[in-house]
């Protein structure tokens, strides 16, 4: 049954990374297919705020596969990590800025079973179905896209570090991960001393 919401137009993505990411709680993560229509509601993401941020893949310059992050915003960035498990992140910001908001979990809503594990980058990325061919889709005009979701209130968004970016050096411990306190979907509970409210 085709969806009435309406899917996030540019000028939601053409923002600071923190500012999507904390708007990107709630929304709806859409991928129509030849398996049908795979809907998730995103619970967990990380903001990766320019190349000064030495968690930013784009910190190590513009390459190849960094290029499509510095622009324009709006687009899908899919990289693979460890060689079997892909991530997916939106690109934000201004063009030339070279940020971007990884999702990091979503809570299983259409098209995919309740069940199903999403907590996580590739566990997410899995039950989606997205894979490296969907790098640099533009989300306005792609079968990938958000849509709106249900608004979170502050009380209900938490903050901590982000996962696995201990080589970033103090930028390890920036509160970029943000997420919906109490999902049964969130990849990983928070060190207690990294936890700070919205």
């Amino acid at each position: 049954m085709p969806s009435s919401r309406v899917r996030l137009p540019v000028s939601f993505y053409a923002r600071p990374a923190l500012t999507v990411a904390r708007e990107l709680l709630g929304t709806h993560l859409v991928l129509e297919g030849e398996a049908g229509r795979r809907v998730g509601r995103i619970v967990e993401t990380e903001a990766y705020v320019g190349a000064h941020d030495l968690a930013c893949h784009a910190s190590k310059g513009r390459t190849a596969r960094t290029e499509v992050l510095f622009g324009p915003p709006g687009r899908a960035y899919v990289y693979l990590i460890y060689g079997m498990y892909h991530c997916f992140n939106v690109v934000t910001d201004e063009e030339g800025v070279a940020s971007a908001v990884l999702v990091r979990a979503v809570e299983p809503v259409e098209g995919l079973a309740p069940a199903l594990r999403t907590d996580g980058p590739g566990r997410l990325c899995r039950a989606m179905g997205l894979t490296l061919s969907h790098n640099r889709w533009d989300l306005q005009c792609a079968p990938l896209y958000l849509e709106e979701g249900s608004p979170v209130a502050e009380a209900q968004v938490a903050r901590g570090p982000r996962i696995g970016v201990d080589y970033a050096g103090e930028w390890a411990h920036e509160p970029y991960r943000l997420w919906i306190r109490g999902s049964q979907h969130v990849s990983r509970p928070p060190a207690r001393r990294g936890l700070k409210s919205a």
